[in-house]
């Protein structure tokens, strides 16, 4: 029993950088370099598109195609994984990418997600203040009705 246990602490991943066992989301994240350049630019990008996204909460066909680019990236993530796994060399220090995508589903994927959740939920807000309107014009219009008809 003990040496099933030691099998499995020793095939938990020990990150290069700074020699610890990945156990955790939290552990993984503090174990990346954040001062690559390619880390840096990928953070910028993530702030821009928040940004836009607040920016545009008023302007329904720049969501539309704003959520629309931000799903077909995150739709390509698998590929980019790919991409990025094969040519690591050339940008990174380290090789983050793993066969099962959980680097790049943690630093560029769920932030793009997070935004069109921004997005969807901007949506369902407006749809029910403009439902809200149309109902109360349609009781103010009866009301109307009926008062038109007491005096005639």
């Amino acid at each position: 029993m003990t040496d099933h246990k030691a099998q499995n602490i020793s095939s938990i991943p020990i990150d290069g950088f700074s020699h610890l066992r990945i156990t955790s989301i939290w552990t993984f994240l503090m174990s990346v370099q954040w001062s690559e350049p390619w880390l840096i630019g990928l953070l910028l990008f993530h702030v821009l598109c928040f940004c836009s996204t607040l920016l545009t909460c008023r302007f329904y066909r720049a969501q539309v195609c704003q959520f629309l680019v931000m799903v077909a990236m995150v739709y390509t993530a698998e590929y980019l994984n790919e991409l990025a796994a094969m040519n690591w060399r050339s940008f990174s220090n380290f090789q983050y990418f793993d066969s099962k995508g959980m680097f790049i589903s943690l630093v560029y994927s769920i932030p793009l997600l997070f935004n069109t959740i921004i997005i969807v939920v901007v949506w369902v807000y407006r749809t029910f203040s403009t439902m809200t309107e149309l109902k109360t014009l349609q009781l103010k219009r009866k009301a109307r009705r009926e008062n038109r008809k007491k005096t005639d």
